[in-house]
């Protein structure tokens, strides 16, 4: 019969992606923990884990059981913290993301109100793909990308592939990000042909950089003058340091970016559909649920 232990094991070689990792933290013998995790895959008659020279990795059916075991351990503790005082055991949740402020700004709602006295959360900015990945192997239980005419095609395919469903947080037109002292700060509006003269910044998609995975639309034009980055950070730098611009969705956080930067409209016809991306058929946990309501905290402000 399988017990909360071995749930628990499951849960944190899953988080650790290591038998090794995940036996220190847990204090028992590697060769304890694999015979653990062994056991109970004889038990209920699937691989949880598919091991190669590159590490351990989830399984289909074992993305699928972690996801409930997730659940009964949460439910079990909330139990134990009710009825038994039990201290709770720190809190994990991951979430995968294009370069977006207001996921930012989320996740910082998110620790200031469940963050307790031991928590381990991972916010990871990154590339299109490793986002899909991340969440198809439950590295990450959220992802937060963007859908258009010209990528939506492809992404859905993968999203299919991997048992992922895209869930809409808002659509929006086309902005450019720049300085304030850009010379076309002052506009309503900018076409693309006055942005012929400044440098284009965009993110790095690494081996997977296909315009499809782009994180600006807009991604097959041609540019004068480009530079890739890799982090946010450095790519607001450039703005200011070199009157670049990049091409997002317009939504600004002043309390994190600061006023030096600001969202003007670009003189286009397509539209950027920004949403959350997760496993079908599964459900949330606690700290998932209360993520994605601070993301539509975050975007109506």
């Amino acid at each position: 019969m399988t017990t909360l232990q071995q749930l628990k094991y499951v849960i944190e070689v899953a988080n650790r992606r290591s038998i090794n990792e995940a036996a220190k933290r847990l204090f028992i013998t590697q060769p304890s923990l694999s015979n653990a995790i062994k056991d109970l895959e004889e038990e209920i008659q699937i691989s949880i884990f598919e091991r190669s020279n590159k590490g351990i990795t989830l399984s289909k059916e074992g993305v699928e059981f972690l996801s409930y075991a997730r659940q009964v351990v949460e439910q079990a503790e909330l139990l134990e913290s009710r009825y038994l005082n039990a201290k709770p055991s720190p809190q994990h949740f991951s979430v995968s993301t294009q370069h977006y402020a207001f996921a930012v700004n989320a996740f910082v709602s998110l620790v200031q109100e469940f963050g307790l006295d031991e928590y381990e959360f991972a916010l990871r900015e990154t590339k299109t793909y490793e986002i899909i990945e991340d969440v198809k192997t439950l590295r990450s239980e959220i992802g937060i990308l963007y859908l258009n005419e010209f990528n939506e095609k492809v992404i859905n395919k993968m999203l299919k592939a991997a048992n992922l469903q895209f869930n809409s947080l808002f659509k929006a037109n086309p902005h450019v990000f720049i300085s304030i002292k850009n010379p076309l700060a002052h506009q309503s509006m900018v076409t693309i042909e006055q942005l012929q003269e400044y440098p284009y910044l965009s993110f790095d998609q690494g081996e997977y950089n296909s315009f499809h995975f782009s994180e600006e639309i807009l991604s097959t034009i041609s540019h004068k003058k480009s530079i890739r980055v890799t982090d946010r950070a450095t790519l607001f730098n450039l703005l200011i340091g070199l009157n670049g611009y990049t091409i997002s969705t317009g939504v600004l956080n002043a309390d994190l970016n600061g006023n030096e930067i600001i969202p003007v409209p670009l003189d286009c016809e397509e539209t950027i559909h920004v949403g959350w991306i997760s496993h079908k058929n599964t459900m949330l946990t606690k700290l998932g649920a209360a993520y994605v309501e601070a993301l539509k905290v975050a975007i109506s402000k």
